[in-house]
């Protein structure tokens, strides 16, 4: 079976790079309402580096085989390899750079290989699967600026610290119509299927070139933009969509879609325990950044709301006064668990950019257990100045905030921009970050948190 193709169209609008990471635009001076920032940090961890000489590592992830090792993504299109004993393999385990968007460089770019999810079986079958933003072709609309691809592949049979490039397998090519909010995350959920986060298409506003007018892509259902999508890789070639999508057999809406209503998700989780629930970071615009659990069939809210408020198409660094609360078919927008202002009350910055984190269980952080650990790409787009969060659920089900400090680091924070975290099969979390606001240089590194 060929590769699916989704095609979207629209109206052209310019793109300022600097003035977007990740999703957010330059930052506002406006003070948005009152939110949970998390305040002065109460605890502390401390970074102990594990592997530097990276460009910009955007995930950290094992391949479930009990190997010790862990795979780095390297945002420049590259796979990287730290095993059992701590050292960084100078051999990429995959390297699709030849297959990819050329990034800017230096410059700042929200495109490159963002995602590898191995499957569950990996230890027995040897597949994995990528996301990475591939040059359009020309079957694309007029003015696109790339595809999302997701892609299978294999190990090596006779090597398995190398990944066949020869072994390729195209599931979905997704165009994109502007360079930012690609979203990108992979992870095979509790039930063995395959999550794929996709960000609204990019620009601002969800407007312009590839966006449904007056409602978005975040909104429309007949598009898999601003999504979180649910596939089977296993029930065909080169997937199946699952008989319990919440839109199968639906017209005009998408099978694969399993929740909608994002900007661009970057990074979601599984909690590792518990009823296994969805953690969902979606990046903010001008005034707010917001985690939020996700469940089948879930309205996330994009574009009609940012955080808890209500977002301003017209004017986004103020919010609207009055909004609707439900969708198009009267389903409730989800309530984000976390909604968190970039600027606090005072004037004082938080963070632009959230960075999925996950649930702490087991490990180290004994002080963490059963809290979510996320973080903040930075205050500012000039220096890297990242912070680290923890939240915690109380009885009631409301979650508290609370800044996490880093010890050595000038005012707690971590002084870098913070790309990702990620998690062993051990329960250690790991923070990735740079010394450089877009993919260049040799300043990423991998930093395991410790108590």
């Amino acid at each position: 079976m060929a590769a699916i193709k989704r095609t979207i169209g629209g109206i052209a609008i310019p793109i300022v790079a600097m003035g977007i990471l990740l999703g957010t635009e330059c930052p506002n001076q406006q003070v948005p309402a009152p939110g949970n920032g998390g305040g002065e940090p109460t605890v502390s961890v401390s970074l102990v580096e594990v592997a530097d000489g990276l460009t910009a590592p955007v995930e950290l992830v094992s391949a479930g085989d009990d190997s010790g090792r862990l795979f780095v993504v390297d945002q420049v299109g590259t796979i990287r390899i730290i095993n059992a004993d701590g050292d960084l393999l100078p051999t990429p385990f995959l390297d699709v750079t030849d297959r990819m968007v050329t990034l800017a460089n230096p410059g700042f770019d929200e495109r490159g290989l963002l995602s590898v999810a191995f499957h569950p079986d990996y230890a027995d079958n040897g597949r994995f699967f990528l996301c990475y933003s591939a040059p359009p072709d020309s079957d694309d609309p007029t003015g696109f600026d790339s595809e999302s691809r997701v892609s299978e592949f294999r190990v090596m049979a006779d090597d398995t610290n190398r990944a066949d490039p020869n072994s390729e397998l195209i599931l979905l090519d997704i165009n994109q119509p502007q360079a930012n909010h690609n979203g990108g995350q992979l992870a095979f959920g509790p039930d063995g299927m395959l999550y794929i986060g996709t960000g609204d298409g990019g620009a601002a506003n969800d407007r312009g070139l590839g966006h449904t007018d007056g409602i978005g892509n975040g909104q429309d259902r007949s598009k898999l933009l601003g999504k979180i999508l649910r596939i089977d890789v296993d029930g065909a070639t080169p997937y199946a969509v699952p008989d319990d999508n919440p839109f199968v057999g639906e017209q005009d809406a998408m099978p694969e879609i399993w929740a909608w209503g994002f900007r661009n998700p970057w990074r979601f989780s599984f909690d590792r325990g518990g009823d296994r629930r969805l953690f969902v970071a979606d990046v903010g615009q001008n005034l707010f950044e917001e985690v939020s659990l996700i469940a089948s069939g879930d309205n996330a809210g994009w574009n009609v709301r940012e955080g808890s408020s209500c977002f301003n198409p017209d004017n986004s660094r103020v919010s609207l006064d009055d909004c609707a609360s439900n969708g198009s078919d009267g389903e409730p927008f989800v309530e984000p668990i976390i909604s968190q202002p970039q600027v606090e009350p005072n004037g004082t910055a938080i963070g632009l950019s959230v960075i999925g984190g996950h649930v702490v269980r087991g490990g180290p952080l004994a002080a963490f257990d059963g809290q979510y650990v996320f973080a903040q790409w930075s205050t500012q787009f000039a220096v890297g100045d990242g912070s680290l969060y923890a939240a915690a659920e109380d009885t009631d089900g409301n979650w508290v905030v609370q800044a996490v400090g880093v010890n050595g680091r000038t005012g707690s924070r971590i002084g870098e921009y913070v790309l990702a975290l990620g998690l062993d099969e051990s329960g250690n979390l790991y923070l990735l970050t740079s010394e450089n606001f877009g993919p260049f240089g040799q300043t990423g590194r991998v930093y395991r948190i410790e108590p």
